[in-house]
């Protein structure tokens, strides 16, 4: 196993954004089925005819480990991996949609949480703050910032927000492979962990929980819920460390960050 961090070279990450702009795609095409009484695998059957007809590309997920849909569905209290089926979303859920695709051997990584019909003021707040929280990250990305600074940013943002950071999973480094060094922590110690250089490409997707951290792994070893049963929201992006700051590979020209 090679833990060395693979810098891209421009053609490679203009490679990448192209998988990138991919994946942003289909939680667009996606965003107007997540309505009340759609299930989780409809959505899953959509995003696959998407992926492979559409965009002939391949859904990272499907297979992966054992994974067996193409796309990813935490709905509520679910913090991430939750996998499509038969739940029906119901008025007043959050549903984060988590897209991989591989175009031309290249990863795109992407999720957004959507609201399903009218949630309620706690599920609202939780989904913008953990938007923001992404957007705190991001915005620290450049060369010479550690990802203890990053993580950092992120923990001290959710918890002012009297939100908490999930630790046990995190951002990774991307590329050629789905999950490659580093992870990227969203807690930390300012100063601490590598040192981000042009050139570095991973995603940024911290889990934000309103109530505790704390984390459950269900039977089926995939879908993880928030212990305590409280809501949890996450938003992410791909990104791509420039010579002078943050090229977000997975946002579409005319979306805002």
């Amino acid at each position: 196993m090679n833990h060395a961090v693979v810098l891209k070279t421009a053609e490679e990450i203009e490679a990448m954004r192209v998988a990138g702009q991919q994946a942003a795609s289909v939680l667009r095409m996606i965003r107007e089925h997540v309505q009340p009484g759609v299930t989780t695998g409809k959505l899953d059957e959509l995003c696959h005819a998407f992926i492979v007809d559409e965009l002939k590309a391949v859904p990272a997920p499907l297979n992966y480990r054992g994974f067996p849909k193409s796309i990813c569905t935490s709905v509520n209290h679910v913090i991430c991996h939750g996998i499509p089926g038969d739940k029906v979303l119901k008025d007043g859920d959050i549903v984060n949609i988590d897209i991989t695709v591989i175009k031309d051997g290249w990863h795109g990584d992407t999720s957004k949480m959507f609201l399903v019909g009218e949630p309620s003021v706690k599920a609202r707040r939780i989904c913008d703050v953990a938007h923001q929280a992404l957007i705190t990250g991001i915005e620290m990305v450049r060369p010479g910032v550690t990802l203890g600074d990053i993580g950092h940013a992120i923990q001290t943002y959710a918890e002012s927000q009297r939100c908490s950071v999930v630790r046990e999973y995190c951002g990774h480094g991307i590329g050629r492979v789905f999950h490659e060094p580093p992870q990227v922590l969203h807690y930390g110690k300012p100063g601490t962990g590598l040192t981000l250089k042009a050139g570095m490409t991973f995603t940024i997707e911290p889990m934000v929980n309103l109530g505790k951290p704390d984390t459950r792994l269900l039977p089926d070893q995939w879908t993880v819920i928030t212990r305590d049963r409280s809501l949890s929201a996450q938003w992410e992006h791909t990104l791509a460390v420039t010579d002078h700051g943050v090229d977000v590979l997975t946002r579409l020209p005319d979306d805002p960050l």
